[in-house]
């Protein structure tokens, strides 16, 4: 009878120790060693994929120079906003982790995804969901495919098995965190166990060119749940996020070896499922009868595709001694920044009055740009006078008042014209790309003026 040996694993990183360790070596986290029993009685296991495909693959040393060139064939799925994120399609043999929070739509979309896949065989693994659960989810979907499987095991030997039978184009596991293998004597979700699995489709992605995806939790934090180098031993990491309370979804890139890391799709929750979202500005923008004060429309880039997005800003007086600062979708400190900005630069006295922000449609915004319309809508408030709902703004402020460049701007203006916009608000350094004779008639060149400028106090003169 063989001895049972236990080793001791970081749960943050997934260090493997012999013995218990108070403060782990590799990410210095302290008190996180847990002990886990592995089962070293038996062979590991290869699966045998050598007989799955045609063609042999050979392991040799060859040069660089030698090697030959061949176009990357990917799978282009129905949906235009995973194909955009990761990078073109799905790429034969590639592992993608997809993480988000619980509810959030993981299951649907992947579901959704395997169902009006065309042309191959796909599998949809779920150890989480019995079959008639999955069944009443894709009737409710109402898409219909003959080449659609499914499988609820979380043991690896039995999917391994079920795999070699059915030969699948697509393999879709939900969830990484309950798939177990039986050569290590573990609970499925153990830092030993989600490596060990991840490992095993890992290696049956690659010997056997089928793309896997991996659907996995995250922790109360927003890390992926499980050993950090489950990040690394897949080829493409997508973050699955969004505001429960508002109908939009956001599918991020975190890592890609196949394509841009900047890529974002964007998706609205309907009763038939994810609907991709080809033009997001006009549902970010609410549509309004009358004019109202402390409304801005910032152009803004989210990934590599240009939004319209408002700026809401509500500037009351303080009823207590300490002002409030409230933000949604935005930095405060970047607010108390721009603030601080208009009393030094502007003369405007924010110290005694309450600052309310809101980014609408439930968005969080990072890029800079969004500053020189931040900056109007709580002037706007202030003054109790609104902007022309014609009008758009795309600039970073600087601490000492000036409006500098942001990058892409021929992109953003564009996206304004678009939408009907009849004039946008950019930094004079912007316009580096004009010449003199464009400036004069830049009425003339498109259907949106393109007004420069360089103060914070120009900007006000202009407007108020």
């Amino acid at each position: 009878m063989s001895k049972v040996k236990t080793a001791f694993f970081c749960n943050n990183c997934g260090y493997e120790s012999a013995k218990w360790l108070g403060k782990c070596p590799s990410c210095q986290t302290w008190n996180s060693f847990i002990e886990e029993v592995l089962q070293k009685g038996v062979t590991k296991n290869e699966n045998g994929w050598k007989e799955y495909t045609d063609e042999k693959r050979t392991s040799k040393t060859i040069a660089l120079h030698e090697i030959v060139e061949s176009e990357q064939k990917r799978i282009v799925t129905a949906d235009p906003e995973l194909n955009r994120v990761l990078g073109g399609g799905i790429v034969p043999g590639s592992i993608v982790l997809v993480a988000g929070e619980p509810g959030i739509g993981k299951s649907t979309l992947f579901l959704q995804n395997g169902l009006l896949l065309k042309g191959g065989i796909t599998l949809y693994i779920s150890g989480e969901e019995s079959e008639q659960q999955i069944k009443l989810r894709a009737e409710r979907l109402n898409i219909t495919n003959d080449q659609f499987y499914l499988l609820t095991e979380t043991s690896t030997q039995t999917i391994f098995q079920e795999i070699k039978k059915l030969k699948p184009q697509l393999v879709i596991v939900d969830s990484i965190q309950t798939i177990q293998t039986p050569y290590i004597d573990s609970s499925a979700g153990s830092v030993s166990q989600i490596r060990e699995s991840a490992a095993e489709l890992q290696r049956f992605a690659k010997e056997t060119n089928t793309p896997v995806f991996l659907i996995g939790h995250i922790t109360k934090d927003g890390s992926i749940a499980g050993p950090k180098i489950l990040e690394h031993m897949v080829d493409t990491v997508l973050q699955f996020e969004g505001d429960r309370h508002y109908a939009y979804r956001i599918l991020r890139t975190l890592k890609n070896r196949f394509g841009s890391t900047a890529e974002l799709g964007i998706y609205e929750m309907t009763s038939t499922g994810m609907r991709g979202v080809t033009n997001p500005s006009e549902l970010l923008i609410t549509q309004k009868d009358e004019a109202l004060s402390g409304i801005a429309i910032a152009a803004t880039i989210e990934g590599m595709r240009p939004l319209l997005i408002e700026v809401q800003a509500l500037v009351t007086q303080s009823v207590y001694g300490t002002p409030q600062r409230t933000v949604t979708g935005f930095d405060l400190r970047r607010l108390q920044l721009l603030l601080a900005v208009l009393e030094k630069r502007g003369g405007f006295h924010f110290g005694v009055k309450d600052v309310f922000l809101n980014i609408a449609g439930g968005l969080k915004v990072e890029d800079p740009s969004i500053d020189l319309a931040v900056l109007c809508a709580l002037l706007s408030s202030f003054e109790d006078v609104p902007l022309s709902n014609s009008i758009c703004f795309a600039g970073e402020v600087g601490l000492s008042g000036e409006i500098r460049a942001v990058n892409r701007i021929e992109q953003r203006i564009a996206e304004a014209e678009k939408l009907g916009f009849e004039k946008i608000i950019v930094s004079k350094y912007n316009l580096g790309f004009r010449n003199e004779d464009q400036k004069k008639d830049t009425k003339t060149q498109s259907n949106i003026e393109v007004i420069s400028m360089g103060r914070v106090e120009e900007l006000y003169q202009y407007l108020f």
